[in-house]
C-alpha cells in the first residue's frame, strides 16, 4: 500500500474507496496490507496500457492529429502510434517555415544513412544531397511522380548523378498521400496534409529511438511499392 501511496501521490483515505471498487469487481486482491491484479487485472492492464500511451501521444496536441489527414498511415502502424508519444510538434515562425530543420539537416550529415520520402521539392535538395555524397552517406529516396518530373525538367544533371551514384537509391511511388518523411540514425521528421489535404508548415520531429524505428517501418512500407529508377531519358 505504501508503495502505491507514493506512486499516486495520494492519501489512504482517498485511495481506499477506490481500491474497494477494484476489488468488487475482481480486478484487485489484497491481504494485510498488500494489493495484487487478479487474473482479470492483469489482462485488461494489458489492454489499457497501449490504449493510454496512444491517448497520451495525441493527447500532447490533440489539435494537431485532430486536423491532419492520417489515412497514409498502414493499419499495423497506425495501431503503434503511441510509439511517437516523445514527439515534438513544431510550429516554425513565418521567417522559418520555407527552411530546413537545422537539427535534419546536420544529423544527415553525421549519419549512415539516410531514408526519405518527399512529395514537395525544397531548393536545398541537390546542395544536401551533394553533401551527403561527399560524406558518403547512404540515401534511399522516394519521390512523388511531380518530385521526379521537377527534378528531370531543372534538375537533370543533379538527377542523373544521383542514379548514378553508388550512394543514392531513388524510387518513385505513384501517389503520395503525405507531404515528406526523413529518418537518419539520429532524428525523424515528418509532415502531414490537413484533413482538406492543405499543406502548412507544421511538422513532427523525433529522436527517440521507437519513433525512429516506426518511420523507418514507414518508409519500408512505401518502398516496397515503389518503383526503382536506374535510368532518365533527357
Amino acid at each position: 500500500m505504501e508503495e502505491i501511496l507514493r506512486s499516486l501521490d495520494t492519501t489512504r483515505q482517498a485511495l481506499l474507496p477506490q481500491m474497494k471498487v477494484l476489488e468488487e469487481h475482481y480486478l484487485v486482491d489484497h491481504y494485510d496490507d498488500t494489493y495484487e491484479l487478479t487474473t482479470i487485472g492483469k489482462l485488461i492492464v494489458d489492454e489499457i496500457a497501449p490504449l493510454l500511451n496512444t491517448v497520451e501521444t495525441l493527447e500532447s496536441d490533440i489539435d494537431y492529429w485532430g486536423n491532419r489527414n492520417l489515412d497514409f498511415i498502414p493499419p499495423h502502424l497506425f495501431k503503434r502510434i503511441s510509439e511517437l508519444e516523445e514527439c515534438t510538434i513544431v510550429n516554425p515562425s513565418i521567417t522559418q517555415i520555407y527552411e530546413l530543420n537545422d537539427k535534419i539537416t546536420d544529423s544527415c550529415y553525421n549519419s549512415d544513412s539516410v531514408s526519405m520520402i518527399a512529395a514537395s521539392f525544397h531548393p536545398d535538395y541537390p546542395a544536401i544531397f551533394s553533401e551527403m555524397a561527399n560524406k558518403n552517406v547512404k540515401v534511399n529516396a522516394i519521390f512523388s511522380k511531380d518530385v521526379l518530373e521537377h527534378l528531370q525538367k531543372n534538375y537533370y544533371p543533379f538527377l542523373e548523378e544521383m542514379i548514378k551514384g553508388k550512394s543514392f537509391n531513388i524510387s518513385f511511388f505513384p501517389k503520395l498521400d503525405l507531404v515528406g518523411l526523413i529518418v537518419n540514425d539520429h532524428y525523424m521528421l515528418m509532415r502531414i496534409l490537413k484533413n482538406n489535404n492543405e499543406v502548412d508548415g507544421q511538422y513532427i520531429l523525433c529522436n527517440n529511438p521507437t519513433a525512429l524505428e516506426w518511420g523507418k517501418e514507414l518508409f519500408e512500407y512505401y518502398l516496397k511499392d515503389s518503383v526503382p529508377i536506374n535510368e532518365i531519358s533527357s
